[in-house]
């Protein structure tokens, strides 16, 4: 298995990168310069991601200027599975990085792995959504809201970086 590096750094621009939808459609990173964008490393498969998403898609309804981007890095889903649980949570929008190269290029190491960028492109935040670990199951400190409503209201986050937690990305079969 290939070692991940940390190849980005708070309060510096993040990668732009493109990447196809489950439709095939390419979005690239810079095409949401202007709003604050969460790039969410997910799978289709992690109970962590599901929990993440019943708690992220009831903030997006309160947040204004806020798109989350959910990667999808593990190499073992497929795109019908992707499909099907993407559109059964009813996330927004899921793109496909079957070889991990965003994964890696954002250093991305579990599923959900959060990277907040600002209106201008800059990173943030990066860790986990919330404080939740396999002793604490019950969060309560959810960082990604700190993080988006300091951003919202025109500061930086207090918190910018904590330990991502859940389940490893899968980069080999």
């Amino acid at each position: 298995m290939q070692p991940v590096t940390m190849s980005l750094h708070i309060n510096h621009p993040a990668p732009d990168f493109e990447l196809p939808d489950l439709n095939g459609n390419p979005h690239r990173l810079s095409d949401y310069r202007g709003r604050i964008v969460i790039v969410n490393f997910w799978s289709c498969e992690c109970p962590h991601s599901e929990r993440t998403d019943r708690d992220v898609l009831a903030k997006l309804t309160e947040w204004r200027d806020v798109v989350m981007l959910s990667i999808a890095s593990n190499r073992n889903e497929t795109v019908e599975a992707l499909k099907n649980v993407s559109e059964a949570r009813t996330l927004p929008r899921v793109l496909v990085d079957t070889q991990s190269v965003v994964a890696d290029m954002f250093g991305a190491q579990t599923t959900p792995h959060i990277f907040v960028m600002d209106r201008d492109g800059i990173l943030r935040y990066r860790g986990a959504v919330d404080d939740a670990t396999f002793r604490n199951q019950v969060p309560s400190r959810f960082f990604l809201d700190e993080a988006v409503g300091s951003l919202l209201e025109g500061h930086l986050p207090t918190l910018a970086d904590s330990p991502a937690y859940g389940c490893t990305i899968v980069r080999e079969v």
